[in-house]
């Protein structure tokens, strides 16, 4: 959703009024808070990356519970969150 602001010169008007006029614009609009709202959001990641991402962790979970099984690693408790 772009917006597009625009101030022009009229008469003498000076530069500070032009550009008090533009910030008033700029509130007017909405632009900086809708700008703050979506600056650190990350995309969704795509269905191939969660796919892979869960495969990974469901392969990681097996290798570790055959390992507890042979008795090469120490079954540890899990912590509540």
């Amino acid at each position: 959703m772009a917006t597009n602001i625009e101030v022009s010169k009229t008469g003498n008007e000076n530069n500070g009024t032009l550009l008090k006029r533009f910030t008033k614009k700029m509130q007017e609009a909405g632009v900086l808070p809708r700008v703050r709202s979506i600056r650190y959001n990350e995309r969704a990641l795509s269905t191939f990356k969660v796919k892979k991402a869960r495969l990974k962790s469901i392969s990681k979970k097996a290798e570790i519970e055959k390992l507890i099984k042979l008795g090469k690693q120490v079954e540890t408790k899990r912590r509540r969150r």
